[in-house]
């Protein structure tokens, strides 16, 4: 269930908690900040992959925070640990390569959030073929096993959430770019199948497309561009990775958990075989 505050801005920019700020579950909310929409996931299992850092980690204390117990799937031990012991989730140490374990991860799961994902930049004749295969693997074929694993639960019980983080190049192409820009063109496809497939089970299958977001993947990204170019790292974000963007600025990872935790709700029950940009207009121009 959700209920839908519409928060003037001084209100939306206010530092530091409110009063209250435990969730419908009664557990504390670890980023207590106001929100626009209020989502009660109690009941709810959530498998997030990627969950240790960036947007995978904003989802799980999104979501953990509306309610739902968490399953934290990373392959970072340590962050996932640290992550467990403040109560996010349940820390699911796995390499997703390993495609088995993947699907039987996600077996029991009412809420499936695949975002695991890596960069690799280079030309395509310079492209290592087992670096292009890994991508794929890692980001479209470990997103399929995860579903795969999950879906009997879902379609049992009449009611899933599958919500895949694809990214801008899911809409479009950037040069250098070519298997993170093939992964996220197949997640989409693949996004729109289960749609299909899951909509008379009560099932929906939706895509959140970022544009640059304010991640270690992206930071890295940055730093990279500014040593090759020569150029400060605030002109690369201004005039390199957002010269596109109407928007100059990276999103925050808990923008885009918020639109994973309204896509989760049963309000969103009719938002399936969507691709949602998160992109400052980058993708209207």
């Amino acid at each position: 269930m959700t209920t839908h505050e519409f928060l003037p801005d001084t209100a939306r920019q206010a530092p530091g908690p409110p009063a209250d700020a435990s969730t419908p579950s009664g557990r504390a909310d670890p980023d207590p900040s106001p929100r626009t929409t209020r989502v009660d996931l109690t009941g709810r299992t959530a498998l997030v992959t990627g969950a240790a850092g960036g947007i995978g980690r904003a989802c799980a204390l999104r979501l953990s925070a509306a309610g739902a117990d968490v399953r934290l799937v990373d392959i970072d031990g340590p962050a996932l640990a640290e992550l467990a012991e403040q109560g996010v989730g349940e820390a699911v140490q796995l390499d997703l390569t390993d495609l088995d374990a993947a699907e039987a991860a996600a077996q029991g799961a009412d809420i499936v959030v695949n975002n695991a994902g890596v960069q690799t930049v280079s030309p395509v004749q310079d492209f290592p073929p087992e670096r292009f295969s890994f991508i794929l693997r890692l980001m479209v074929e470990s997103p399929f096993r995860v579903v795969r694993g999950a879906l009997p639960h879902m379609y049992e019980r009449g009611w899933g959430r599958v919500v895949n983080i694809s990214s801008v190049h899911g809409l479009r192409a950037s040069a250098y770019k070519s298997a993170y820009v093939a992964a996220k063109h197949g997640l989409e496809g693949f996004s729109k199948v289960v749609a299909l497939e899951g909509a008379p089970h009560g099932v929906t299958s939706n895509c959140v497309n970022p544009g640059y977001v304010r991640t270690a993947l992206v930071e890295k990204q940055i730093a990279d561009q500014a040593e090759a170019h020569g150029i400060p790292e605030e002109q690369v974000v201004s005039e390199v990775l957002l010269a596109r963007s109407p928007v100059k600025r990276l999103i925050e990872p808990s923008e885009v958990a918020e639109m994973v935790a309204y896509l989760c709700s049963d309000d969103a029950s009719f938002v399936n075989g969507a691709s949602l940009p998160i992109d400052g207009a980058w993708s209207s121009s």
